[in-house]
């Protein structure tokens, strides 16, 4: 990856943090126990799974401990069912933890994880790679914008769930979307096209942007100009946008929400696009 598309996120790491820390502090037991649209976690779930990649960021990264191992893991398929399992395993111990004991956690380690973030070498190679963008290695800085990915993920999760809005905003949502949109050419792998092919996905209103992607003989690739003939266009909203591409929608639930012009083929298949490990 080259210097110059680097996607800066480091600097939003205390606001996000401060943000849900804030949040959580004034929910209502009723919030803390509301459904979200992840279908197997409630609210507090979510806050203990953010807690959870808090504590495993530091312990791998910074500590150099991994305490459960993957050499055994000889597919995607498999890695998710290993993280899966994971998530499901902490959540449920969590549930002995009360809503102040995790926001208490959840505070200390946000700081602790930013401190370690930013002493990284950006450019460095990352501990493990962003497989949902096909990266067999991946450097620093794109690793800490998919942790990124995640803390505005999960923190609108909960907004979400509770009627609280306020981080779908420019500065915080579209760095989330641009480091989404890598999974964008990885969905069109095995996808064949002529060369110079252009599939293009606009997320509407001024917190989104265009992506495009290129045929360049054997590959797809990623750019943002917005000045291309594009065989395939598809328009679709923010907030539709934040749950298709985590697969907490389906194509099928939105494609009526969608505006899409050229090569249908084309233009449904970019609504396969999934940007989160699963």
């Amino acid at each position: 990856m080259d210097k110059e598309i680097e996607i800066k996120t480091l600097h939003l790491f205390p606001l996000l943090n401060n943000m849900l820390i804030n949040l959580l502090k004034s929910l209502t037991d009723e919030e803390w126990a509301a459904q979200t649209i992840a279908k197997l976690w409630k609210v507090k779930d979510v806050a203990a799974h953010l807690l959870d990649t808090n504590l495993r960021t530091l312990s791998i990264s910074r500590d150099g401990y991994i305490g459960e191992r993957t050499e055994n893991i000889n597919s995607y398929q498999e890695l998710v069912a290993f993280l899966n399992n994971l998530n499901m395993t902490w959540t449920n111990a969590c549930k002995r933890l009360s809503p102040d004991v995790l926001i208490f956690l959840l505070e200390s380690t946000g700081q602790q994880l930013s401190q370690h973030l930013n002493a990284l070498d950006p450019f460095e190679d990352a501990v493990f790679p962003v497989a949902w963008a096909g990266q067999k290695t991946s450097v620093n800085w794109f690793n800490t914008a998919r942790e990124y990915t995640e803390k505005f993920l999960h923190q609108q999760q909960i907004r979400d769930a509770v009627g609280k809005q306020g981080i779908m905003t420019r500065e915080l949502y579209y760095p989330f979307l641009d480091t989404f949109m890598y999974a964008f050419p990885h969905t069109f792998k095995d996808i064949k096209a002529d060369d110079r092919t252009v599939v293009s996905l606009i997320v509407t209103t001024e917190i989104g942007g265009q992506w495009n992607i290129v045929k360049d003989k054997d590959m797809w690739i990623l750019n943002k100009d917005t000045n291309l003939e594009a065989a395939a266009t598809v328009k679709i909203a923010p907030d539709i946008s934040w749950k298709l591409f985590s697969k907490s929608w389906t194509p099928k639930q939105v494609i009526d929400e969608v505006e899409m012009t050229g090569n249908e083929q084309l233009g449904q298949h970019a609504l396969q696009m999934v940007s989160v490990m699963a």
